[in-house]
This record gives C-alpha cells, sequence and structure tokens, in this order.
C-alpha cells in the first residue's frame, strides 16, 4: 500500500471512530491492521511523499496518539525538516499548521515559521479550507494583526472573492479571526461574510453561531435578513440549543435593541422548560433582554412563577451584580420581586455589591434608587427595609434617556409658536424624584399655563416626553424599559405625562 493510500485509510478511521467526546473505542490503538498501516509511517518517514507525511499527521492527531510516542516525535520531526527546506507547498504548510495548533496550541514556536513561509506564497489559487486554516494560525500567532498587517489585507483582499464559497464551518472561523484579529478596516469583507452568513444559519453549529453573533455585535452589523433568519431557526432547535448559546442570541438582541417576539417567546419557553440546568449568569442572560426591550411574553405568567422558584432555591448562587441586573429588569416590566427586596435593601448585601467590581458606581446606585421607588410607587404594601439614603441618587443616568436633538428641536419650536413666549415651559427639568423631566408645562387651578419658573400656585403639571428612536426598540415603537418605568413612575408622582415619539416620515405624533 503506498504512503498516500495508508495515510488516507487513517484518515478515514479518524473520521469513523472519533466523535466529540475523543475515541469511541481505545482498544482501536492496539489492533493489528492499525498498527501495520503506522509501521511505515514510524520507521520509514523521511521515504513518505509530503501528501503521505501530512495526513497521516493530521490523522494521528485527530485519534489523540501521544505526542511523546515515537510515531508522532517521528512525523513531527521530519515535518520540521522538510519546513526547514522549503520543500512544503501552500497546502502542505496549512497541513502541517492546522496539525500543530490541535497538537501544541498557541505556544507552538513552528507556527510563526509556517507563518514566514506563507508571506511569500501567492494566496489567490488556495481553496476555501487553507484560507481557514491560515486565518487560524494568524489569529493565534499574530493576534491584533498589527505585524502581519501587509499578509493580512492581501489575504482578506483574496477571501473576499471566494466568500460565496465558504462552507458555514469556515465562515464562522473567519469571522472569529477578524474579531481577534482586530480587522475593522477589511469593511468589504465582513459585510460579504455577514450577509454570507444569513443562509447558514440553520447549519452552524452553537460554537459557530455563537462566533458569527459575536463578529456582528464587534463590527457593529445589523441586518434585517439576519434577524428573519434567526427568527426561522431558534423557535424550533431552542431545547436542543447549548444555554451559552441562547444566552448569546439574547444578548445580541438587547446590545442591538431587537425586539424579536418570535426568539424571545421561544427563549421563554426554553427557560420554563430548562431553568433548573441554567447557570446563574445564563438565568441573567435568558431574562434580563426582557426588562431592557420591555417584554412580557405570552408565557409570562410561568415565566415568572419558575423564575421565582429558581431564586427560592439558588440565590446564594447568584454574584450580587448579576442579582441586581435581573430584579431591576424584572421592575421594569412590572414583575415585582417583592420577596428578595429584604436581601437587596440589607446593609451585608450592599457592602457585597460595593467590594465587587463594578463597586457602587452611579448606575448601580441609580438601579437601587429605582427598585425602591418602585416599590414605594407600586408596591404599597411591602413593608421590609427602607434603601437607607446614601444609597439613593437625585438623578437617573439611563443610557438611552438623551432626547433626539432634532425632535427636541422641533417640538420646542412647536410650543414657542404656541404658548408665544419661551418661559411658559422649561426643558430637561431636574424633578426631586430621581428622573429627568424632558420639558415641563405648569398650569394652574383653571388651566392656564404658568411661567415655568413659578413655584406657587401650580395646580398641573405637565411631562412632555420627547422620545426620540433611541428610546424605542429598533424598527417599532415599543419603548425600551427604562423609559416605559419612567413615564410609568411620573404619572403615579402626579405629572401628566404626553409622549411624543417619532415617525418614520421625520414628523412626530402624540
Amino acid at each position: 500500500m503506498s504512503d498516500t493510500m495508508a495515510a488516507g485509510a487513517l484518515q478515514r478511521i479518524s473520521e469513523v471512530e472519533v466523535d466529540d467526546n475523543g475515541l469511541k473505542n481505545p482498544a482501536l490503538l492496539e489492533n493489528e491492521v492499525f498498527r501495520a498501516l503506522c509501521f511505515q509511517f514510524e520507521f520509514e518517514s523521511s521515504k513518505l511523499s509530503n501528501t503521505g507525511l501530512l495526513k497521516a499527521l493530521q490523522a494521528l492527531v485527530k485519534l489523540r496518539i501521544d505526542p511523546q510516542s515515537t510515531l508522532m516525535t517521528s512525523l513531527i520531526s521530519e515535518s520540521q525538516e522538510r519546513l526547514d527546506r522549503g520543500q512544503l507547498t501552500a497546502e502542505h504548510l496549512c497541513s502541517l499548521g492546522e496539525s500543530l495548533l490541535e497538537l501544541e496550541g498557541p505556544s507552538c514556536a513552528t507556527l510563526e515559521q509556517i507563518v514566514n513561509h506563507m508571506q511569500e506564497r501567492d494566496f489567490r489559487r488556495w481553496s476555501p479550507r487553507e484560507i481557514a486554516v491560515v486565518y487560524r494560525i494568524l489569529q493565534v500567532t499574530v493576534r491584533e494583526g498589527k505585524q502581519c498587517q501587509n499578509l493580512l489585507n492581501r489575504l482578506n483582499s483574496v477571501t473576499f472573492h471566494t466568500v460565496s464559497q465558504l462552507s458555514p464551518n469556515f465562515t464562522s472561523v473567519i469571522l472569529n479571526s477578524l474579531v481577534v484579529l482586530r480587522q475593522t478596516r477589511a469593511v468589504l469583507l465582513v459585510t460579504a461574510l455577514c450577509k454570507h452568513s444569513v443562509k447558514h444559519v440553520p447549519y452552524f453549529t452553537d460554537h459557530e453561531l455563537v462566533n458569527v453573533l459575536e463578529a456582528f455585535l464587534y463590527f457593529g452589523q445589523k441586518l434585517q435578513i439576519f434577524t428573519e433568519a434567526l427568527e426561522r431557526h431558534i423557535p424550533g432547535s431552542i431545547l436542543t440549543m447549548h444555554p451559552q448559546t441562547v444566552s448569546k442570541v439574547m444578548h445580541y438582541c438587547c446590545k442591538k435593541m431587537i425586539l424579536s417576539k418570535p426568539i424571545f417567546d421561544a427563549v421563554a419557553e426554553g427557560f420554563i422548560s430548562n431553568a433548573d440546568r441554567l447557570t446563574p449568569d445564563q438565568i441573567a442572560a435568558y431574562i434580563i433582554p426582557f426588562g431592557t426591550l420591555n417584554y412580557l411574553p405570552p408565557s409570562a405568567s410561568s415565566l415568572f412563577r419558575k423564575l421565582e422558584a429558581v431564586l427560592h432555591t439558588r440565590l446564594r448562587h447568584f454574584q450580587s451584580h448579576t442579582l441586581l441586573n435581573l430584579l431591576h429588569s424584572c421592575v421594569l416590566i412590572q414583575r415585582y420581586p417583592i420577596n428578595f427586596l429584604p436581601k437587596i435593601f440589607s446593609p451585608y448585601f450592599l457592602q457585597k455589591l460595593q467590594a465587587q467590581p463594578p463597586g457602587l458606581n452611579r448606575v448601580v446606585m441609580s438601579q437601587l434608587t429605582q427598585l425602591f421607588l418602585t416599590v414605594t410607587l407600586e408596591c404599597p404594601f411591602y413593608e421590609g427595609p427602607k434603601l437607607l439614603s446614601k444609597y439613593q441618587v437625585k438623578a437617573c443616568p439611563m443610557l438611552h434617556s438623551s432626547p433626539d436633538v432634532h425632535l427636541f428641536k422641533r417640538v420646542k419650536t412647536g410650543l414657542l409658536y404656541l404658548l408665544k413666549k419661551r418661559i411658559y415651559f422649561a426643558s430637561e427639568v431636574s424633578t426631586p424624584y430621581f428622573y429627568v423631566v424632558d420639558i415641563e408645562i405648569k398650569l394652574d387651578e383653571e388651566g392656564l399655563v404658568l411661567p415655568a419658573a413659578q413655584v406657587e400656585e401650580v395646580h398641573r403639571r405637565i411631562a412632555l416626553c420627547v422620545d426620540g428612536q433611541n428610546r424605542f426598540c429598533a424598527h417599532s415603537h415599543n419603548l425600551l424599559g427604562e423609559e416605559a418605568i419612567k413615564q410609568r413612575h411620573l404619572q403615579l408622582l402626579g405629572y401628566e405625562v404626553v409622549q411624543i415619539g417619532y415617525r418614520t416620515n421625520d414628523d412626530f405624533s402624540c
């Protein structure tokens, strides 16, 4: 049997006998036929063809053969000698690099030597697999890409023209490498890969889908067709997807402010079924986006009953900041964690918050203040501990609170035309109750407008909420949770709330 035939047989054995858990039958390595196949690779490595040598090495690495065995040291030594003599083609360089990555990891010194040889080669005729391998090698040897940017520029250019040929795995590998190598200037390639990934959504493994989502986030990509592909795929796969993958999907939707009801409804059902098997961080990742994007799924009652049950049995396992974020997200959508607030407001818990990063910064103290304001306004029956005043803030630093400048200007212009004088309304008014009102108008008992500076004889206060697109979920008129709770609380505090929202035709509506 020729060395290439023997190597092909070893590769076929590795394909059949190895799964995600490793070698199915360790006794295989003692099999006489297997040992006979390995004989010429162990004792006659200098006579092997490049293809036979490197294919055999790949197969034996996959079969988890001991790297210190005579067989493996013989093959690696022979490969190194041929690399030193410059005898390996582009295909062989990729094959050797892939094997060494699996065998020795990023610390393998030979990988840099392989990269140096690659710099001399023409990538234009390389296969998609070879291109993906080069990216993987560069990812672990170069990291930020600065040292080999010229090589990367050439590789990025060639890859752009082969995007349509890339498999789900190669698409994911290359996107992940571009993130690690910080290739923010490869805009055309990144855009093409993200568009190409849409058709692969049903075929990505969990790990591959996570890589793709991370690339979308890192490069600021947001494609409606990608969201639609996720909406078709996730509802039918939610019960078999790894919880970390579901967490990443929800993180992606939350960061992009994408309220996808098919995805969120499916995740809610998945949580109800699998919550007992989730880690505390995964529980938070599943639930927090519901509050952030202000959405209650059809199964909301079962969802929050399950959450409460899980918290009762596993509360001590949650990190302090994770627990605060989780409970704060619940009150955004009027789900009140009354049974857990005594713990949140206790001095011991507040000390733990202060001791763990990011400590008691302004955002954390705002969450605490808003929780306290919520139980004060919406849960008058709460009789537990109160939040000490030293942990309360006077103004809320909401992430999306700044009004849309263009819309705000138009509203003020309209008010000036209506009220005749600027003294009759005030903008960005700090209230004694934590919130900032975009525009406040005061009326007396007869409904006449009072000067904004007047503090006596004020019978009614009107709060105009000038809500630009940044206060809504993407492509919708669904208010974000932080704005919804603000308007709810202003009403409970006695304000007449008038929402002035954007329209897609650049007009505005009340």
